[in-house]
């Protein structure tokens, strides 16, 4: 059949072809992915949020582990604390912190809580020490074991001395200047200078005493035995008949145990205490001075000096006539008994020497022999 005639003006009909969509596999690998980044996102803030919380449990741990550990490695030292009744644990946990003996009173309520032991503290005075961990300090509040206690004061030791053994034992500063700034009430101090210090009266040996005890309380002691010593030995009576009051006898023997110290653990005098004895006394009793080195020492400690022959002080025997105005130390029983029963003789002069053996001599031509023959290096650096 003929084609037809076309017509120029009609436009070719439209031929239908079937839609053609995107491939949906791209479309679905490209969700997949958004997909997993966001679940990758959301491991990584959980391993990271379960890593903070770690390194912050860990590092908390530590903390409270080193706020347990002891304060110091002293376990010697030791700090009386009183702990009313009514304190909460929160508030003995502060006064512990404030007397540094633990470390921290978060870490000390924290354990209460964790040891249960929280309401089982007992009220009482202690004497703690920072070189214990804080569990054992809470195990020790817990017994409510009444402390007790020794303190050894020593022959020779001077007041200074004293206070140090009284603040290693755990007393505040503020009680000891209190306590030996007190008037106490013993036969021991009837010849005592009113306004003289304590100097002398601490009678060195060691005590036992209950853990509320005051530094009143054990000042009182010593002064107690002390007095009972001189009244055992009669002391006093000696010291009259060789023309010393009881104060000035105390004084004399002060210097002898500076001197000779103590001999072993004898309670009788040595024969060289007893003659050193002779000879200050011998010098006493014709104006001439004691020419004790232990006194100018013992001045230029007290003043925070340098020891200087010297140093214009009264207690400078070797500038001064005459007993220095008191002790320079706490004598023992032995140079006591020497004071009060000195040796026979005439000697005026006597040294230690190099080899430990005291020589004695009656002129001063024997003295500078024996400095030469025996003194070589101890008379040198005086």
């Amino acid at each position: 059949m003929p084609d037809e005639p076309t017509d120029p003006n009609t436009q070719p009909p439209v031929v239908a072809r079937p839609l053609m969509l995107q491939p949906i596999n791209g479309q679905q690998s490209g969700l997949n992915r958004q997909r997993n980044r966001k679940k990758r996102l959301i491991v990584r803030i959980c391993l990271t949020v379960v890593a903070v919380i770690v390194a912050i449990g860990f590092a908390a741990w530590f903390w409270y582990g080193v706020q347990l550990s002891p304060l110091t490695n002293d376990k010697q030292k030791l700090i009386a604390v009183t702990i009313e009744s009514g304190f909460t644990p929160s508030q003995i946990g502060q006064l512990l912190q404030d007397k540094s003996i633990i470390r921290s009173s978060l870490a000390f309520d924290i354990n209460t809580r964790l040891s249960g032991t929280r309401g089982q503290l007992q009220a009482g005075t202690y004497r703690l020490s920072p070189g214990e961990s804080t569990p054992a300090i809470i195990e020790h509040l817990v017994s409510g074991k009444v402390d007790e206690f020794n303190i050894t004061f020593l022959p020779g030791a001077t007041l200074k001395q004293d206070r140090q053994v009284l603040l290693d034992a755990g007393f505040a500063k503020t009680a000891i200047d209190t306590a030996f700034s007190k008037t106490y009430d013993s036969s021991l101090f009837a010849t005592k200078p009113v306004g003289s210090d304590l100097e002398g009266y601490i009678y060195g040996q060691t005590y036992r005493f209950n853990g509320g005890d005051t530094v009143e309380i054990i000042l009182q002691r010593t002064f107690d035995e002390f007095a009972k010593v001189v009244e055992d030995n009669n002391l006093e009576a000696g010291f009259r008949l060789q023309g010393l009051t009881l104060y000035q006898g105390i004084t004399l023997a002060s210097i002898i145990q500076k001197e000779m110290g103590t001999p072993g653990n004898s309670v009788e005098p040595s024969s060289d205490q007893k003659q050193v004895a002779q000879v200050f006394y011998s010098r006493l009793a014709i104006g001439m001075m004691l020419g004790s080195d232990v006194t100018y020492q013992y001045a230029a400690d007290k003043l925070g000096v340098a020891r200087d022959v010297n140093l214009d002080s009264p207690y400078n025997t070797r500038r001064y006539v005459g007993l220095p105005p008191g002790p320079i130390a706490s004598p023992g029983l032995t140079a006591l008994k020497a004071v009060a029963s000195p040796a026979a003789g005439d000697y005026m002069f006597f040294l230690s020497g190099d080899d430990g053996i005291t020589y004695f001599a009656r002129t001063d031509a024997e003295h500078q022999a024996n400095i030469k023959n025996h003194c070589a290096v101890k008379c040198s650096t005086l």
